[in-house]
């Protein structure tokens, strides 16, 4: 080998240390930055030199030109990656659930739901003393009274799990807008990525980790499925359509519902619109919302993966009430919210019409005994937008007042508690009940009727329950199925975090940083770099030798 030649391998030496050197210390400065990989410096050998071929000898006669620091590369595992972003995923769907159930037994069993307890025993109390004396105005008045409490309250914890509604709502834009955002910043770390690898020479390892980092983040929020291109573009699908392709991010719309104000997710490209007069697109979201929310929750079918599905689901479509469990209660049975809503509400209208019916069965208009003002049947509780009886003249001219039948198709027909009051008449003037009978005595015929329809064990929570329970048992049962619901939640919750954590674990023995591996690292680079430092000193004080030499 020339002697002038030895000073490249040298050379080598002394920049593939630095290099690797430099690799470490990055490494080490980075080693509680969230969502950093650990770099590894590849080493390789520059090309060799033939000096002669020789067909009967072992090899050819060759001499290297030292080492070659070949690349930096990022130390990750795909599978551990996916299973991470996967299992992530699940684990936040269920904590959103856990919280929303949390929430929900907060709102039923400390605040307002204590004090609506205490208003239903207040209710039962005040209809046992009623049965003791029917006529004294005295139970009479407490009797209404307690029904004005009764309807305050339930009304009161109605509008607190609709307040949380909202609050979930809010939540629902803003996951919206963090994964619109995500895929924006996917969309310039993919430019970015291909400007500093377009060479072939650098490798954007820290722009690669901030991409991968936001696809952790995605992760959480729903179920993606992604892959990068030979272009290094990384291209993203949430629940099986493209959110990020090419040079193109598909940016998740909200539809607004003109109603209630709830957001639904959808895609813009794949609904059909039309443009109104001034300009704007009115979207059909009907075939292009993000999420089937219909789909049964399972972790077999990968259903149970996301937050925002799990916020979309806890919070519902709408504000429910008992018609939702008569009419179609798979509809609502996989949303907290609208579930709590409608059998709450449930109850509310069974004592409520239960009420009114045995008042109505013992109401005598020949005689106006347990009639309004009007000449209607007298009714605890009326309905606010319309009247519960309305005047019908038969075919033989004489007039009677009939009930008006409930339509699921026309809320306003519906004694529910945004369609409740106490009948004003009777708030001032209990004494309207009367509950005497013909002859002069007290009612007690009708009381005890009011008094039965409490105990009567004729009432389920929903049609998945068997148990049947009685109106001062039933809002117990609620609660109770609430906080069962809350730790089976609680349950899968924390299972879910222990496989995330163990899979978090595994991915950090791959792609985490350790301080004392490092370490070692920088002394074995240092100890090359002294090497390489004198092997250069050594052939130049040769080189000096022989040219002193031969000047003399």
């Amino acid at each position: 080998m020339p002697l002038m030649g030895s000073l490249y391998i040298g050379n080598s030496g002394l920049q593939t240390s630095q290099n690797a050197l430099n690799a470490t210390a990055h490494n080490l400065t980075n080693i509680d930055t969230v969502g950093y990989t650990r770099q590894q410096s590849l080493l390789a050998t520059r090309r060799y030199i033939t000096i002669s071929t020789n067909p009967s000898a072992v090899s050819n006669k060759q001499y290297g030109l030292g080492v070659d620091f070949s690349a930096v590369r990022q130390v990750r595992d795909t599978f551990l990656d996916k299973t991470y972003r996967r299992e992530s995923g699940r684990s936040m769907f269920y904590e959103v659930s856990f919280d929303a159930l949390d929430e929900v037994q907060t709102l039923l069993g400390e605040f307002n739901g204590k004090d609506f307890q205490t208003s239903m025993d207040n209710l039962w109390t005040a209809v046992q003393e009623l049965a003791k004396d029917p006529s004294s105005s005295v139970t009479q008045g407490l009797l209404v009274q307690r029904a004005a409490e009764f309807v305050e309250r339930s009304t009161s914890v109605y509008n607190d799990l609709t307040s949380y509604q909202n609050s979930l709502n809010i939540k629902v834009k803003e996951q919206v807008d963090a994964i619109n955002k995500y895929g924006r910043q996917l969309l310039q770390l993919n430019d970015a990525i291909k400007k500093v690898e377009a060479g072939g020479i650098e490798h954007a390892n820290d722009l690669r980790d901030s991409r991968n980092q936001i696809l952790d983040e995605l992760g959480k929020l729903c179920d993606i499925s992604y892959g990068e291109d030979a272009m290094g573009n990384v291209y993203v699908q949430i629940e099986g359509t493209d959110f990020v392709k090419g040079g193109m991010c598909y940016e998740i719309g909200l539809d607004i519902d003109s109603n209630t104000g709830f957001y639904t997710p959808f895609w813009p490209q794949n609904a059909e619109y039309t443009i109104l007069a001034d300009g704007t697109r009115k979207y059909d979201i009907t075939n292009a919302k993000v999420f089937d929310l219909n789909r049964t929750v399972s972790s077999t079918m990968d259903t149970d993966i996301g937050g925002l599905k799990a916020t979309l689901l806890a919070r519902g479509d709408h504000r429910a009430n008992y018609s939702d469990i008569e009419k179609d209660y798979d509809s609502i049975s996989q949303s907290v919210m609208m579930n709590i809503q409608a059998e709450f509400d449930q109850l509310i209208h069974n004592v409520v019409t239960k009420i009114n019916g045995v008042l109505a069965s013992a109401s005598d208009p020949a005689r106006g005994y347990l009639c309004d003002k009007d000449g209607s049947p007298l009714q605890l509780f009326q309905k606010v937008t319309t009247d519960g009886y309305k005047k019908v003249t038969g075919d033989d001219g004489e007039e009677t007042w009939v009930y008006q039948e409930e339509d699921f198709n026309h809320p306003d027909s519906l004694y529910t508690l945004q369609n409740l009051k106490v009948n004003p008449h009777l708030l001032q003037e209990p004494s309207m009940l009367g509950f005497m009978t013909v002859d002069g005595k007290a009612d007690y015929a009708t009381a005890e009727a009011l008094k039965g329809i409490f105990t009567e064990e004729a009432y389920a929570l929903n049609p998945n329950v068997q148990k049947r329970t009685n109106f001062v048992d039933y809002y117990k049962d609620l609660v109770s199925q609430v906080a069962t619901s809350g730790s089976v939640f609680q349950s899968i919750y924390a299972n879910q975090e222990a496989t995330v954590e163990s899979t978090c674990a595994a991915r950090e023995q791959i792609v985490g940083v350790s301080s004392d591996e490092e370490l070692s690292n920088m002394i074995k680079f240092q100890n090359g770099y002294n090497a390489a430092s004198r092997y250069i000193n050594v052939i130049s004080e040769m080189l000096e030798h022989i040219i002193s030499t031969l000047a003399v």
